[in-house]
């Protein structure tokens, strides 16, 4: 065939197959949109009241808050806010929340991140959930999506034994069984998130693992080694595997999905060609030794340990996605994958941007926060006449929960 016949062939090729436009190509390739609504972790608040981080989310355009309930007798101070009077919870004030909730649009759950299985202060934070459990049940609990958000934690004592992981695993089990079961009756679901909690511990401790769900093999096997799992969920944050080198959309197929409750929008940027990272890979922490040998062998000090935890040990910043430059997750893929599978539950923005809450300062706070709402939209938004925009007409109205439930502690239900 010559040229000209090569041609002429294709333009009659061309003339009967069917145009098809970039934009409709690009369409046909991606999941369609759901209608997720974009929520506020209330952590970057801490000196405001319940009134104020309302006022927060409905200036940004958000739908909604995860609520920080934190003990105010605890000895951290990396996490301190608390938005909800959880020691005097009364039956008004609950009624006080939905009748906000209705009122403005926005739509709740109640959180508190400790350790549950280890450390000086287990029980009391056990009593602690077990009191958000029961302000999540006044609130209607599942009946009106409103979960208890938490931590499992790990017994670092029992972990440096052997087969220590085994028995963090029987330890969950033996404490998290009746606090499920009492929030199963009560119609509330416990969702665990898996940050690893790596600043938990001195740096001069060789092992930083101190949140048993921190991996997916771990989530796996607590569901395996319960009874009864089924109230008992998972807030998911792609940042945690991002520093350890994982695709946090693997994650997301390799899950079980139906388990997946929440989803934390927080990045993270790896520093490629850190100095420390060189020095002491990325499969260990840095390790604490005394400043003069560190000096000696012409290595950086570590800094002193603070209260609320050594975060300066695996080479990584907190960042937003969408704010102040690219991170380390491909955002796209992620979300996609999500929205692919059917995800239809809220993101919640954890804002720790090193740019952003982490500046102390409000209005880069709130900067990052627009931010990653306008990134994340394209993709779990509809898009209408005014741009993508979250259809409120979905909602249907809170209702007030039991209201004439009593506090119990670890001790009652054991």
């Amino acid at each position: 065939m010559n040229r000209r016949e090569f041609f002429k062939g294709a333009a009659a090729l061309a003339a009967v197959a069917p145009v098809v436009s970039k934009e409709a190509f690009a369409h046909a390739a991606k999941p369609k949109p759901g209608n997720n609504p974009i929520w506020l972790m209330t952590s970057a608040f801490p000196g405001d009241d319940f009134d104020g981080v309302v006022r927060r989310a409905l200036e940004v355009g958000a739908q909604g808050l995860e609520l920080c309930v934190f003990r105010r007798d605890s000895d951290r101070t990396d996490h301190v806010a608390t938005h909800l009077d959880y020691k005097n919870f009364t039956p008004e004030k609950a009624k006080y929340v939905v009748d906000t909730c209705n009122r403005t649009g926005l739509r709740i759950s109640v959180g508190s991140y400790d350790n549950l299985i280890g450390g000086d202060f287990q029980e009391a934070n056990q009593n602690h959930i077990l009191g958000l459990v029961r302000i999540a049940a006044m609130l209607g609990g599942d009946a009106n999506d409103v979960v208890c958000g938490t931590f499992v934690g790990y017994d670092q004592k029992l972990g440096a034994e052997d087969r220590g992981f085994e028995k963090n695993l029987e330890k969950f089990k033996k404490v998290f069984t009746p606090i499920l079961k009492y929030a199963k009756d009560l119609g509330v679901t416990l969702c665990v998130e898996n940050c690893p909690m790596e600043g938990w511990v001195p740096a001069s401790s060789p092992v930083c693992y101190c949140n048993l769900p921190g991996c997916l093999a771990a989530r796996k096997l607590m569901y395996a080694i319960l009874d009864d799992s089924s109230n008992l969920q998972e807030t998911y944050d792609p940042s945690h595997d991002i520093w350890q080198h994982i695709d946090p959309s693997d994650v997301i197929s390799a899950m079980d999905f139906s388990k997946l409750r929440r989803i934390h929008i927080k990045g993270t940027r790896n520093f490629p060609n850190d100095e420390e990272a060189v020095n002491w890979g990325r499969l260990f922490p840095r390790q604490r030794v005394s400043d003069a040998l560190a000096a000696k062998a012409g290595l950086p000090a570590l800094p002193p340990d603070e209260k609320g935890g050594n975060w300066d040990r695996m080479n990584y910043e907190p960042r937003l996605p969408g704010f102040g430059g690219s991170d380390s997750c491909d955002w796209t893929k992620f979300l996609e994958t999500l929205m692919a599978k059917g995800f239809k539950y809220p993101f919640v923005i954890e804002n720790e941007g090193c740019n952003s809450s982490h500046t102390g300062n409000m209005g880069a706070t709130m900067q990052g926060f627009k931010a990653t709402i306008l990134n994340t939209a394209p993709v779990v938004w509809p898009l209408g006449p005014n741009g993508y925009a979250f259809d409120k007409s979905a909602l249907k109205p809170m209702k007030l929960g039991n209201t004439n439930i009593r506090q119990v502690t670890i001790k009652d239900l054991t």
